[in-house]
């Protein structure tokens, strides 16, 4: 009876540290602050002929968004998506639905330049305007899972 209760107990444990050494730790999410937001049209032969998406092509402008990100981590952070609102001059939105903007492979720490493409139908007028812009990234590479 002391050698099965041995067992059980060995078993139960070697299990617990078998579970703590394979389970993958969980990464959280890490904020990133936005600056100096401003954009330009993109240079002659970037983003000839888009169009916009949703089932109507209508001609679209391309643009690209510059600004700084301001990452406090101390580490490099991986995967960072922007966010932000982008308006036109009426004050509509000029990306129906959207606040995802793009994505930045890597985020070093400190300060940096960052610079997304993005295209806005061609009937927005003029200037637009960028606002509540934020990032958020993750301290390792994330890898999809299956």
């Amino acid at each position: 009876m002391l050698r099965r209760l041995f067992a059980i107990i060995t078993l139960s444990i070697s299990f617990f540290l078998l579970t703590i050494i394979l389970t993958p730790s969980a990464e959280a999410l890490v904020k990133i602050k936005v600056t100096d937001v401003s954009y330009k049209e993109c240079p002659a032969g970037v983003g000839e002929g888009s169009v916009t998406s949703g089932g109507s092509a209508l001609p679209a402008t391309c643009y690209l968004i510059t600004g700084k990100t301001n990452n406090t981590s101390g580490k490099i952070l991986y995967d960072a998506d922007v966010f932000g609102r982008i308006y036109d001059a009426n004050n509509e939105p000029a990306l129906q639905n959207r606040t995802r903007l793009g994505a930045l492979t890597q985020v070093p720490p400190g300060v940096s330049e960052f610079e997304l493409r993005i295209s806005v139908p061609s009937n927005q007028p003029t200037p637009l305007k960028l606002k509540q812009f934020k990032a958020t990234g993750f301290s390792t590479k994330v890898y999809p899972t299956f």
